[in-house]
Parts: structure tokens; sequence; C-alpha cells
């Protein structure tokens, strides 16, 4: 069997003591409390907002690095990477949903026509300490969902409903630009992550992801260094690298395994690349 690849969560790994339901709503400081590892990379199979009204840190979400502050509001599609920095202060609510949740009320393509569910935009909405629409309306689903009344479902899911519709209002741009428009640097590294985050364990071309991309592999890495300060090959391999040091560290795969999960021909192979960019074979590393 082969070891598991990066963590993918559920709203069942966010334990809510009553019975399943699409929705899950905590206090950002209790919810980094009582799950420390999701700090580092991870993905969900759901929709996630969280809104911050204390403190400062960054948000990375499929490689770009966002700033974190009071009055911020994130949003993220089920697939997506990421993980965050927060200062010892850092309060606020984070909100996953299941898509059905919000299709119950609100059927159509509309949940995916927003446009911060959409790599075109940025997923990040930097309202600032006088928001007065959107934070109140996550405190009143913060307050039904800690005082279970009839109809809570209903409830939570209307306001969700117009926050979402609240927040698509500062998005006042066409959501396709014309075909004669550059390519926004930040929509590029965005897509460029998912696909890395997709493809990694059996592509490790550069040439590859240009050509999903529709761009050069020159420029490419030209934009990668522009924007990151590394080459699209530095970042494939680092994520390459940052996997196998996961599966070595905090499985029971075997070398041979590892190699196997990520793409490799064999262990040997694996293991001249591991220690060529590591300076530790996978041996030191799983040991250790």
């Amino acid at each position: 069997m082969k070891p598991p690849g990066l963590p993918v969560f559920t709203l069942e790994s966010f334990p809510q003591n009553r019975p399943h339901r699409p929705w899950y709503l905590e206090r950002l400081e209790r919810h980094v409390a009582n799950f420390p590892g999701i700090s580092q990379p991870h993905a969900h199979n759901f929709y996630l907002l969280l809104y911050v009204t204390q403190g400062h840190g960054t948000h990375t979400i499929d490689l770009v690095t966002y700033e974190l502050q009071p009055g911020s509001l994130f949003f993220m599609t089920p697939g997506q990477v990421h993980h965050w920095q927060l200062s010892d202060d850092a309060q606020g609510y984070v909100v996953f949903f299941e898509a059905d949740f919000y299709l119950f009320r609100y059927p159509g393509p509309r949940l995916y026509e927003y446009p911060f569910f959409n790599s075109a935009y940025p997923p990040v909405l930097h309202l600032g300490l006088s928001d007065e629409a959107i934070r109140p309306l996550i405190e009143r689903m913060w307050a039904e969902d800690t005082t279970p009344a009839p109809q809570q479902d209903e409830v939570v899911r209307s306001y969700l409903h117009i926050c979402l519709e609240l927040a698509a209002r500062h998005y006042n741009t066409p959501l396709f630009p014309a075909p004669d428009e550059p390519r926004h640097a930040q929509q590029l590294l965005r897509e460029f992550g998912l696909l890395l985050n997709e493809h990694f364990r059996i592509q490790r071309s550069v040439q590859h992801y240009a050509d999903l991309l529709h761009v050069s592999p020159n420029h490419l890495n030209a934009l990668c260094r522009r924007q990151l300060g590394k080459t699209a090959s530095t970042l494939v391999q680092e994520r390459v690298l940052v996997e196998a040091h996961r599966l070595l560290r905090h499985t029971d795969a075997t070398v041979g395994q590892v190699a196997d999960a990520l793409g490799f021909e064999d262990a040997s192979y694996f293991g001249r690349y591991f220690r060529k960019h590591t300076g530790q074979t996978p041996g030191e590393v799983k040991g250790g």
C-alpha cells in the first residue's frame, strides 16, 4: 500500500460534539488551539472562510502568501492547499461548509460563480477594522451556532448566503479578461500552485506545468523568480522534498514506498535525488 499523500481534511476531522452536519463554525483562536497540526500544509474537501478580527501573520494558499490582518476575509475552495503563520494574539472566526449545505437552499451555478472562488481573483478581501457589513453577519452565525434553536441550519445558511453576496460586491471587474490582456501574475501563480499540488507526485518537469498553463518554461521560471524569488523548478523540487520529509518522518512507510509514492523509478534514484538536494539520505531522516 502506498503511504498517504498530503493531508486532506473532512468536516469529520473537526469533532463538534454533536451529530454530523454539513457546516462548522469556531473561533479562530480555539480552532488553532484544538487542532495545532492545521498550521502545516494541508487541504480540505469543503469550502472555507477565515475572518480575522485581531492579530497578524501570513496565509499561504497554493504557493501565494497573503498578509493576514484585522478585517481580512479569506476564501478557499475544496482541494486548495494552504497553511498559515499566526501571531499569538490572532483572533477571528473560521466557517467551513460543504457545497450541498449551500446548494440545498440556493441551487444552480451561483456558488461556483463567486469571483473569490475563481482563480482569476485573489482569495482575500482586506475589509479593515471599519467593516460593518460582513463581520456582524459572521458574529450572528457564531451566536446561532453556540445557541441551538429551531431551524438553525436555515438561519446559518441564510447568513452565509448574504455574507457571500456582500463579499462579491467588492469584486466589480469582469470575471474573464479580454483575450488580448496579459494574464495576471498572481492568477498564474495560483493556477501553477493548484497544478503542482495535483501533479507533483508524478511530474517534476517545468515543461509539463508550463504546457498546462499555456506559457513557455522560461516565462514560468521568470515569473516565479520575480514574484517569489525562486524558479519554477525550485518550487517543484521543494514541493517534492516537503512531502518526502513528511512521509519519512511521520508515517510508517519504507524508503521504497516513499519513492514509489513520489513517482521515482526506484529507491536508489530517490535516495540520490534526496541527498543531492538536502545533504541527507532518506534513511538518516527516517531514523532521526
